[in-house]
């Protein structure tokens, strides 16, 4: 992935974004792809070393990353990239900070404070909490908030594209005991248009798909959710095991590419 169109990056926040062609309405979102966590973060995380890595590696969205710089590089007209550098374990940008998210009450609101075993990763700490919502959280959500609102005074319409994945077996923080295709589309009532459906399932043809199961709804930056019709949003959350070999991650790039080449 080159990087000699890089926009900006938000040390702090620990947040890559990729500018591509002013033509492009797209933004591809990788949240969850990152390893990083921050020294100070780390001593106060309650795991050893040994955990900390094993519960990292379970959930991290594996293969994003690459998927979102394969359709950048092959698109016809390049999307922008907006990018996690920090692992969800520091904070996960796409909860709600405060009362509205209902993870919360299992320990994953947007500072998770159980694993995705339900075991303490970290004290409930208020103190460190907001530290952490206000060093990476918000910077976060501002610099987000920003791109998207560049797009929008560029091309008029916005549609974020959020990349996540997810395991074959479902974890035990996981609220969904739905089915789990190859292919999960998260959409939105407010800003999924029926179009964009349409095309996702036109783009990935080829896999097994289902609608809000496991997982449900898309990310959108807050400053936009629910008052901004022009920001359109979808998740797609793909099963590990379906880009875990090479044919099948170059069929996954391939269906994103032509997924981000059917957005105008």
């Amino acid at each position: 992935m080159t990087l000699d169109n890089e926009r900006s990056l938000v040390r702090e926040a620990c947040v890559r974004v990729i500018a591509g062609s002013t033509h492009s309405s797209v933004l591809l979102h990788v949240p969850h792809s990152s390893a990083v966590i921050p020294d100070w973060v780390r001593e106060r995380i309650l795991l050893s070393d040994a955990q900390l890595e094993a519960e990292i590696n379970r959930m991290r969205d594996s293969y994003t990353d690459s998927i979102a710089a394969t359709a950048a590089e092959q698109a016809q007209i390049r999307p922008h990239l907006f990018l996690n550098e920090l692992a969800r374990q520091v904070i996960d940008p796409e909860r709600f900070p405060d009362d509205r998210e209902a993870m919360a009450k299992i320990g994953h609101g947007a500072v998770y404070l159980k694993t995705s075993q339900l075991t303490p990763l970290r004290e409930d700490d208020p103190a460190h909490i907001a530290e952490l919502l206000d060093r990476y959280f918000h910077p976060y959500a501002r610099q987000m908030a920003n791109e998207v609102e560049t797009i929008l005074e560029a091309r008029g319409v916005v549609t974020v594209l959020d990349l996540h994945s997810f395991p074959r077996e479902a974890l035990p923080y996981e609220v969904s005991d739905g089915a789990r295709p190859s292919i999960c589309l998260g959409v939105d009532e407010f800003h999924t248009p029926p179009e964009l459906i349409d095309a996702a399932r036109g783009a990935f043809s080829d896999f097994d798909i289902a609608i809000n199961t496991p997982f449900a709804g898309t990310y959108v930056p807050l400053k936009f959710y629910e008052s901004d019709a022009r920001v359109h949003g979808l998740m797609i959350e793909v099963r590990r095991d379906v880009p875990g070999t090479v044919p099948g991650l170059d069929a996954v790039c391939r269906a994103m590419t032509q997924l981000v080449d059917s957005i105008h």
